[in-house]
């Protein structure tokens, strides 16, 4: 796999860019005082000049007073919000600038100015960037590469040094925030955001958390790219290639809201490709002599199924001139949330979707020439009683129909004699044969988000083959979803003769428990009064609060319960809040657990408190979808069984009988991506094994390794990296963790610290690796008896890790501070450490130092502490941070000092030293660099002049030809010279750096600066000024 640095992954970048027809351009060229400018100001973020010559040669028709109002309106930020403004432009830039001219007679007609044409996209100028300063307020940033198009910054690229292993692709997206907040001017007209490090690279939208930036896999849709291609190549060239691009930007990008914040939601690379794929079919199959079957796509549960149905509609209402979209359900909550979602992304739709309230309004909303989403359960194609047959709502050829869920036996042609006493039996036919009937001219598409099953002839027959397949295992490995691991904890249920559990039973929905047919109700009610045993559901309870609270001390995360009757729904959350009472709360915006369920007047009157309106289960969906709230867990029986996302949830109780699709729908709820969550968990109370197991059977090998997998084999992996950490641990009591005693707790912590780090760095490296795999083995089966038993040793280790890494690193950055000390409460059992990482140096008896001054006395303590190899880490940590600041203003003094510490650690890590000595080293090296700016300013300069200073005097020759006085002159002049000749970009721009060099050559050969050393010197003044230029930037 290729490697490159920072600067050689730009450069790689730009000429893939340019492989594809991009103009490529040095920023510093087109800066304000650049050789070619394009930009009156380092504020401006839009070439102008480019962007009026743009739209000129695409709006050509257009006066040029109205192309210069609409260049006004795109320059202008409509809003102090930075995700509106950005929603504002992509509306601009999507549907054209509507702009009222003067007319004759009075009226005054809008014409259109359309920012990009995307009907021709190489009628666009489209550009790279390299080293694009940007100055806003107080912020000077300089992105990597930019992606100008029409003189607009569509996409920002950040890249970093694949070669530094103390940078990765997550101090790529850190920086993008950065960005966000200093220079949100640039952001306004962004599509989206590209990272890499040169290995990895992800994209993501302006509001997109970490986790959401995602791997861009293949270019044509086809084929997944080789491992042994950049990751960045094939992104650069899989999205940025121009028709692409402008295809991305214009149908695969909408904002969403919630009520309180907006969302910008890019379209994964399996869903492009999918959508792209069934439009092309579309027109095929309502071709003339088209089949009228578009097919199906399968994108497994939580990989973006319904987002996928949105964008394939917005682009299809373009590719086909307006048709009618009815789009089938076969549930009506599924309904309402499929619709939900349609309606938050109406801007891409550009119009409203309407939902049919009953089968009249069905027929009312499709009697129109084109246009409309009309929203519908299958069951509003019912035929008349009376007549038997469904009547044509219309025969129009512009009518596509959207199933979801399309595998569905609701959705077959098969005919089955009515449950009706059998002299009057009569034969009921699958909805498709009435939607065919009602729509006879209609094309058909399914979306699925399980695989079709082998046997299974009514799909095909109704849909036609896969348009696309996006499987879990696919899914898992990009990141999309997480695996799902199965627990069994089954309370066996002690079933009367001659009653046992079939197919029957997973049928009976949950307002059907009332009203369905005797011969089924009788042997359904028999079924759930022994799973509602009390005797039994006590037991469940009791267990269930257990599992609960050991599982969240290894890990954040929100619960569902499923049941299969609201009466054992309600039984077991009053055993449940028996024991935890405090979990209760009558107050709907309160209290730990709740159930969701639906229910009637006629309900027992013990269950009214328990049956919620439409309008109180979504604000639970909201309590349960924020991670802040106080709401854990919720008990269901048919609810939020598919189509709910709370990425949180990572368990789901099954005390209900499931098959086939649905039990693959329902356990997909765990399966969403979050934070640190290593996998979602299915605990099974009632014995699904079986059919969980003939469910996978659907899938290719590598998907069952996805889902179902065996707590067990977590079990294994735990003991393994257990016994690991023992050997590494061999010779070291840390028994101290058992102790009652919190002193003592925390003072094994501390002494493993030391141990670990006396290790060297390799063994170092190897235990925190080891730990953090022991910590995701054990999430996932923290409720196992064998878990259980190393829970507190376990948690010990997670201390000692998380120390060390808070306290001197892990030599990677992968987490800020907060996500971090968020991991440390999470992972940190309570019976070993309280609620945070401990503050080492509090337990080390030390002042928490200034890193700008470390005091004597703060060396003496350092000095006496009998953990030595943590002595010596702690001031290597503080020293590298001395450096580090040293290094912003005196290039030579932290060179200096760089390679110092360097070698008092090289002879540490060899041994060859003893680690008290090292110890005296480095105190002796901090109080040399506290004394080094002040014995300077005790001279009469400044920093700048000392930093100038001693580039110069750096040469032994120098000092003894000409003098401290005279040096401490030339360091005067230099610095006020350099002030006045530095410019923004100084630096990257050729012309600039020689004028530079050429006024340091006159300022030293004036002062009789010795000339054969002074190229040596002007470069390192030269290279100084550079470290100072970004600051002293700042102050021009």
């Amino acid at each position: 796999m290729f490697k490159y640095n920072e600067s050689e992954l730009e450069v790689a970048a730009l000429e893939w860019l340019e492989e594809l027809g991009y103009d490529i351009v040095e920023g510093p060229d087109i800066a304000p005082d650049g050789d070619s400018p394009e930009r009156d100001s380092f504020q401006d973020v839009v070439l102008v000049d480019r962007l009026r010559d743009a739209l000129r040669k695409i709006n050509p028709t257009i006066d040029t007073k109205v192309i210069e109002e609409a260049v006004q309106k795109i320059a202008a930020n409509a809003s102090p919000n930075l995700i509106l403004n950005n929603k504002q432009f992509h509306k601009l830039a999507t549907d054209g600038i509507e702009i009222q001219v003067q007319g004759t007679d009075g009226y005054n007609p809008t014409v259109s100015v359309y920012v990009f044409d995307f009907e021709n996209p190489q009628n666009n100028d489209f550009m790279a960037v390299n080293q694009f300063t940007i100055i806003e307020g107080q912020s000077n940033k300089r992105p990597d590469v930019l992606v100008f198009v029409n003189g607009l910054p569509v996409v920002v690229m950040e890249l970093k040094n694949a070669t530094n292993e103390d940078v990765d692709i997550s101090d790529a997206y850190n920086q993008i925030q950065t960005y966000k907040q200093a220079i949100p001017t640039l952001f306004r007209y962004n599509a989206f955001l590209i990272t890499s490090d040169g290995i990895n690279a992800r994209v993501g939208s302006l509001t997109a958390n970490e986790e959401r930036f995602m791997k861009w896999r293949t270019v044509d849709g086809i084929s997944l790219a080789s491992p042994a291609e950049p990751q960045l190549e094939v992104m650069i060239n899989g999205m940025l290639e121009p028709r692409r691009l402008m295809d991305i930007i214009q149908n695969f990008i909408l904002f969403q809201t919630d009520g309180e914040n907006t969302f910008k939601i890019l379209a994964a690379y399996h869903q492009y490709h999918a959508v792209n794929k069934a439009v092309e079919k579309a027109q095929i199959a309502t071709a003339e002599n088209g089949d009228h079957k578009i097919g199906v796509i399968w994108h497994t549960q939580g990989s973006g199924k319904s987002l996928s149905m949105v964008f394939y509609a917005g682009k299809l209402i373009k590719a086909m001139n307006n048709p009618t979209l009815v789009v089938l359900t076969d549930r009506n909550d599924l309904d309402d949330q499929l619709y939900k979602t349609f309606s938050m992304s109406k801007d891409i739709l550009r119009q409203s979707p309407n939902q049919a309230q009953s089968s009249d309004s069905l027929r009312e909303l499709l009697n129109v020439e084109s246009g409309g989403i009309i929203f519908t359960t299958l069951q509003k194609f019912s035929p008349d009683e009376e007549v038997g047959e469904m009547p044509c709502l219309t025969d129009r050829t512009n009518v596509i129909v959207m199933a979801d869920e399309a595998h569905r036996s609701q959705y077959g042609f098969g005919a089955a004699l009515s449950q009706k006493k059998e002299s009057e039996g009569e034969l009921k036919y699958g909805y498709a044969k009435y939607v065919r009937d009602a729509l006879p001219n209609a094309s058909f598409i399914g979306f699925t988000g399980t695989p079709v099953e082998s046997t299974d002839r009514n799909t095909p027959a109704v849909f036609g083959e896969y348009i696309d397949v996006y499987d879990m295992s696919q899914a898992v490995e990009d990141g999309a979803t997480v695996k799902i691991f199965y627990e069994s904890r089954v309370i066996p249920l002690e079933l009367p003769e001659g009653l046992a559990i079939d197919d029957d039973y997973e049928d009976i929905t949950e307002d059907q428990e009332l009203s369905i047919k005797e011969k089924l109700k009788s042997k359904w009610s028999r079924l759930e009064a022994v799973a509602g045993a009390s005797s039994r559901v006590e037991k469940m309870a009791q267990d269930l609060v257990h599992h609960y609270e050991e599982r969240g001390k290894a890990m954040f995360g929100k619960s569902m319960i499923v049941v299969m009757s609201r009466r054992i729904a309600i039984d077991l959350y009053k055993e449940i809040i028996k024991l935890r009472p405090e979990w209760h709360s009558d107050d709907d915006d309160k209290g730990v657990i709740k159930i969701v369920m639906t229910g009637s007047s006629s309900d027992p009157v013990e269950w009214q408190p328990f049956i919620g309106t439409k309008k109180r289960r979504e604000f639970l969906a909201r309590r349960m979808k924020d991670n802040d709230d106080s709401l854990k867990i919720v008990i269901v029986r048919d609810m939020w069984l598919t189509g709910f996302d709370v990425p949180s949830m990572n368990t789901m109780y099954i005390d209900k009988p499931m098959k086939g699709h649905n039990l693959m729908q329902a356990i997909a709820r765990v399966n969403r991506v979050f934070k640190d969550k290593p996998g979602g968990l299915v605990v099974d109370y009632i014995g699904i094994a079986d059919n969980l197991k003939q469910a996978l059977k659907q899938y290719t090998d590598s998907d069952r390794e996805t889902a179902g997998v065996d707590t067990a084999l977590a079990v294994d992996v735990m003991l393994e990296k257990y016994q690991l950490i023992l050997e590494l641990l061999y010779g070291h009591d840390y028994s101290g963790f058992k102790s009652e005693k919190s002193s003592q707790r925390i003072k094994a912590i501390v002494n493993t610290m030391d141990y670990v780090i006396g290790l060297g760095e390799e063994e170092k490296k190897r235990f925190l690796d080891t730990v953090t795999e022991l910590s995701k083995a054990y999430a996932l089966c923290a409720t196992t008896r064998e878990a259980e038993e190393l829970n507190d040793e376990i948690g010990f280790f997670k201390a000692v890790k998380a120390s060390i890494v808070k306290t001197i690193g892990d030599g990677s950055k992968k987490k800020t501070a907060t996500q971090m000390d968020a991991q440390i409460n999470q992972l940190i059992s309570k019976s070993v450490i309280s609620e945070d990482v401990i503050d080492i140096y509090k337990e080390l008896g030390l002042e928490n130092p200034d890193i700008s001054i470390l005091s004597d006395q703060f060396l003496e303590d350092v000095r006496a502490l009998p953990q030595k190899n943590l002595a010596v880490e702690l001031l290597n940590r503080l020293l590298n941070g001395k450096v580090k600041n040293v290094q912003r203003s005196n290039l030579i003094k932290a060179r200096k000092f760089s390679e110092m510490l360097a070698n008092s650690l090289n002879k540490y890590n060899k041994r060859t030293i003893e680690t008290s000595k090292v110890i005296e080293e480095l105190i002796e090296l901090a109080k040399e660099m506290d004394g080094a700016y002040k014995r300077g300013e005790d001279n009469g300069m400044v920093r700048e002049e000392v930093a100038f200073y001693d580039a110069l005097a750096s040469h032994d020759t120098a000092e003894q030809v000409l003098g401290d006085d005279t040096l401490k002159i030339i360091a005067h002049e230099l610095t006020q010279s350099i002030k006045e000749n530095m410019s923004i970009d100084w630096n990257l721009r050729d012309s600039a750096r020689a004028k530079m060099r050429v006024m340091v050559k006159r300022l030293l050969k004036k002062h009789g600066y010795p000339p054969e050393i002074s190229k040596q010197a002007i470069d390192t003044v030269i290279e100084q000024a550079e470290l100072m230029s970004e600051q002293l930037a700042l102050e021009l």
